[in-house]
């Protein structure tokens, strides 16, 4: 018998690269590969891009030029979408053997088994933007974890003038609702406790479908027996209605965390950078979530350096993040792409700018990070333990259905995927520190 060939995936960007990266491993491990680490020697590498700033477009180079040297005699593919936006770029890459935009993922073995055979480059980059069909590319397998990522939808219409997504994913396709449950209830087999929904835009969920939406999808999954939660990825401020945050805060299984995104608190700067609201409409539907959810995480990401954003814009914007006070902010620094309509504004802003105002606002969500935090000592939290704490040692750490990590003492294998009463005593290194109660 011959050795079984490795393969390795390092996977750059978003929640769904993440989930995409699992199908391929899949895909791999079926057809009688080994999946090992990304530092370790194998014959094929699997880089899946990011290109939502220039600097994920440079870092997506860097590891494809990386992997090269790892082996001279490996494989190496590069996959998604800064491949689909700049596909000529990365194939005229002397490190590169395979490249594969963001269709067609469920090909990648037959065209690393050819290029095996013919060692010839191949480039598999189709026009996305006339896709209006979901690709259908799901896990049929199952690791050792305890939250699973189900992709739900791909694609975006919202083109805001920064945005180089839409062109990279396309029109926005929606999963079929009961492929969705089919899966999830396949998790649910396995002894998975946690579902996250996730998409590129997962609020303009069943658009192209008909007399279906997110709150549906939510409702659906809610229903699967051995799910305990149901957290969902990036959502848009437009989708969380009165109606809508009263419905999913009478659902028990709906984690309490949500991730907003703002991008600015000033209107003038959200209105070039074309988002559908204003900062009041957000802070309302900040208002609505605290109301009706107690103890409800909101996160956010929040661009700084937009162009033409001067500092009396920013200052607005900080004094919006400061007043709403997030669980945890994600602070961007404005990336110019080309091919969005931001690239050509005036007014772009000097990175010496940018750096200063991502520290302050950095800065700011440390303190709020803090506070919230702190609401929690000397009360019981209920946590779904995951995983070692990888610089406490003995300690096991899981999260909060809103979205705290907490740890305590104990081993792995006796707390790995259940979800037990933990008395916080502690906050240490951004942890929360505690004891399980009663015997478990």
């Amino acid at each position: 018998m011959g050795k079984v060939a490795k393969v390795a995936f390092y996977t750059l960007g978003c929640k769904v690269n993440q989930y995409e990266t699992e199908v391929m491993a899949e895909l791999f491990r079926k057809a009688g590969y080994e999946v090992v680490d990304f530092d370790e020697i194998a014959d094929v590498y699997v880089i899946n891009t990011c290109s939502v700033t220039a600097r994920s477009d440079m870092k997506s180079r860097q590891m494809i030029r990386k992997t090269r040297n790892k082996n001279p005699d490996a494989i190496v593919v590069a996959v998604g979408c800064y491949v689909q936006v700049s596909p000529d770029e990365v194939f005229s890459m002397p490190e590169v053997d395979i490249v594969i935009g963001t269709k067609d993922k469920d090909k990648i073995v037959d065209l690393v088994k050819d290029f095996e055979k013919e060692k010839k480059k191949t480039k598999l980059i189709e026009n996305i933007m006339k896709q209006r069909d979901y690709e259908e590319f799901g896990i049929t397998g199952y690791t050792e974890r305890t939250r699973a990522y189900i992709k739900i939808e791909d694609g975006c219409n919202q083109y805001c003038t920064y945005c180089i997504i839409p062109y990279a994913r396309g029109p926005v396709r929606s999963r079929k609702p009961e492929n969705i449950i089919k899966e999830v209830k396949k998790y649910a087999e396995h002894g998975y406790k946690e579902i996250v929904l996730t998409g590129i835009h997962i609020a303009s969920y069943g658009r192209d479908l008909k007399n279906i939406g997110l709150l549906d999808v939510i409702k659906m999954v809610h229903e699967v027996e051995g799910i305990e939660r149901i957290r969902i990825s990036s959502i848009e401020p437009t989708f969380l209605t009165e109606d809508v945050v009263k419905e999913l805060a009478n659902l028990p299984k709906m984690c309490r965390h949500y991730h907003v995104s703002l991008q600015s608190g000033c209107d003038e700067t959200l209105k070039r950078m074309g988002r559908k609201y204003t900062a009041s409409e957000y802070k309302e539907v900040v208002e609505r979530l605290r109301r009706y959810i107690p103890d409800v995480a909101i996160t956010t990401d929040i661009m700084v350096g937009f162009p033409g954003e001067t500092e009396e814009e920013f200052e607005k914007s900080y004094k919006f993040a400061e007043e709403i006070c997030f669980a945890k902010m994600h602070v961007f620094k404005y990336s110019r792409r080309k091919g969005t309509r931001a690239y050509n504004f005036p007014n772009q802003v000097p990175n010496k700018v940018k750096e200063e105002r991502s520290k302050k606002l950095l800065q700011l969500s440390k303190v709020c990070e803090r506070k919230f935090k702190e609401r929690f000592l000397n009360r019981t939290v209920e946590v779904l333990f995951e995983q070692k704490v990888k610089d406490l040692d003995g300690y096991v750490e899981g999260l909060t259905d809103n979205y705290l990590s907490v740890a305590v003492k104990g081993e792995l294998e006796n707390l790995r995927n259940r979800i037990l009463p933990v008395r916080v005593k502690e906050i240490k290194n951004d942890l929360l520190i505690g004891e399980i109660e009663g015997i478990y």
